[in-house]
């Protein structure tokens, strides 16, 4: 069995795909790569207390628009 093209999948889809497939190093560091060229993550300092997010609104907005809606998993 062949395995799929790590570069034509999205990053949800290779997401999936190394969940599913844990032992896959290969499928891993492609995960790893797209991460980091796509670069959509939010930096910030550490926080020093759970007060300290309401200095960071647009990472709050960010986790609140990836949360499952509906019971969803």
């Amino acid at each position: 069995m062949s395995k799929p093209n790590f570069h034509a999948m999205s990053q949800k889809e290779l997401h999936d795909y190394v969940l599913a497939h844990r032992e896959d190093q290969e499928a891993f560091y492609a995960y790893v790569d797209k991460l980091h060229i796509e670069g959509n993550w939010i930096e910030m300092p550490s926080l020093q207390s759970e007060q300290d997010l309401e200095n960071y609104p647009e990472f709050i907005e960010r986790i609140r628009s990836t949360e499952p809606r509906d019971g969803a998993v």
